[in-house]
């Protein structure tokens, strides 16, 4: 089983940027797919961003897109996600998470993924 770590949330203003990581121990980093996703009070989870074993592939949310950028570092074994022009709206719980699936393509449910960070929380005020 993969273990996976947060850091790097915060309150942070309206128009401000973030950047969060997510460290991953206990896998073969290099052979997942990694993704962000986030959940809002009252909100079911959403997936924000996702990156294919290279980083040669992403796939963003509408939402963000244009603003934020997941990228990965195989050598450290972390995946990050850089947050530009944070919006009110993107006040939620944010969430590192690994899959296994063998096809990048099409994997951005939350069912994908078998293995979840313990979140961190992204405030942003306006």
């Amino acid at each position: 089983q993969v273990q996976l770590v947060e850091s790097g949330g915060g309150l942070v203003q309206a128009a401000g940027s973030l950047r969060l990581s997510c460290a991953a121990s206990g896998g073969t980093f290099s052979s997942l797919i990694m993704g962000w996703f986030r959940q809002a009070p009252g909100k079911e989870r959403e997936v924000v961003a996702t990156i294919n074993w290279s980083g040669g592939s992403t796939y963003y949310a509408d939402s963000v897109k244009g603003r934020f950028t997941i990228t990965r570092d195989n050598a450290k074994n972390t995946v990050y996600l850089q947050m530009n022009t944070l919006k009110p709206e993107d006040t939620a719980v944010y969430y590192c998470a690994a899959s296994r699936r063998p096809l990048f393509r099409g994997t951005y449910d939350p069912t994908d993924f078998g293995s979840w960070g313990q979140g961190t929380q992204v405030t942003v005020s306006s």
